[in-house]
């Protein structure tokens, strides 16, 4: 009896002793395994300062006779697709028309915001935008010459009159909806236009004077609308990064939801 007992207290311990062994092999194979881990891909954006030049009004001021100009724009990344913006510069325009020739010459700073459209790729920093700007603008007036309507031809064409009288501390303010493009040409180059259509919203006009033309709101269409373009190349300074998550995995996460 007593070496039955021995027996059967040495098939226990050979059992243990293999359970034991297969355990450890179990979690040592599960170990392992790789786990899928749901980790949500992330992207640093860059944020900062954008400063350059409007190339059309610059060019403009070699080739047009009449014309000088020099227009600065910036924008500053408020949001993944907002932007604080603005442009400021100086105007000299002389405008000939066959009864009135008068010189325009100030300066404009235009304040205001933009709106990135277009979702970039990784590591993309493209902008196609829509925005508004608030234009304010100092500026004189000075009549060369002018002729008086005559609207009976018989004895020929009114003399045109020499004047050279000048209106100073004008002013006009107006909105711009502004609707453009940049694209990234070399790194931290970008090149960009916009289009814009202006409405004034108040102006100081010179006695027996209209304001044809103002700086920075350009011509004036019925004495309230304008247009306006620019061609601009810029700058971008980075000054910190943001991490964002990708779009596609905040999408998936929306659909198990």
């Amino acid at each position: 009896m007593k070496h039955i007992s021995k027996y059967i207290f040495s098939i226990g311990l050979v059992l243990l002793s293999i359970a034991s062994n297969a355990q450890e092999i179990s979690t040592t194979q599960k170990d392992s395994i790789p786990v899928k881990k749901d980790t949500i891909p992330v992207k640093k954006e860059r944020y900062g300062l954008r400063l350059g030049v409007d190339l059309f009004k610059l060019t403009r001021s070699f080739y047009e006779k009449e014309y000088r100009g020099l227009e600065l724009v910036g924008d500053f990344r408020l949001t993944r697709r907002h932007y604080l913006a603005g442009e400021i510069g100086n105007e000299n325009k002389t405008v000939v028309n066959p009864q009135l020739n008068f010189t325009t010459k100030g300066t404009y700073l235009k304040v205001g915001f933009d709106y990135n459209t277009y979702e970039n790729w990784m590591n993309m920093e493209n902008i196609i935008s829509v925005g508004l700007r608030y234009g304010v603008s100092s500026f004189s007036q000075t009549l060369n010459s002018y002729q008086v309507y005559n609207s009976n031809h018989y004895f020929g064409e009114s003399p045109t009159i020499v004047s050279g009288d000048t209106f100073e501390g004008l002013s006009a303010q107006w909105i711009e909806v502004v609707a453009g493009m940049k694209a990234e040409v070399f790194q931290n180059v970008f090149v960009g236009f916009s289009f814009r259509l202006n409405r004034l919203i108040s102006q100081n006009r010179p006695n027996n004077f209209d304001n044809l033309y103002i700086p920075g709101f350009n011509r004036t269409y019925n004495g309230d609308f304008g247009v306006g373009f620019n061609y601009t190349v810029s700058y971008f300074i980075p000054l910190y990064k943001a991490t964002v998550k990708a779009k596609a995995k905040k999408e998936k996460e929306k659909k198990k939801k």
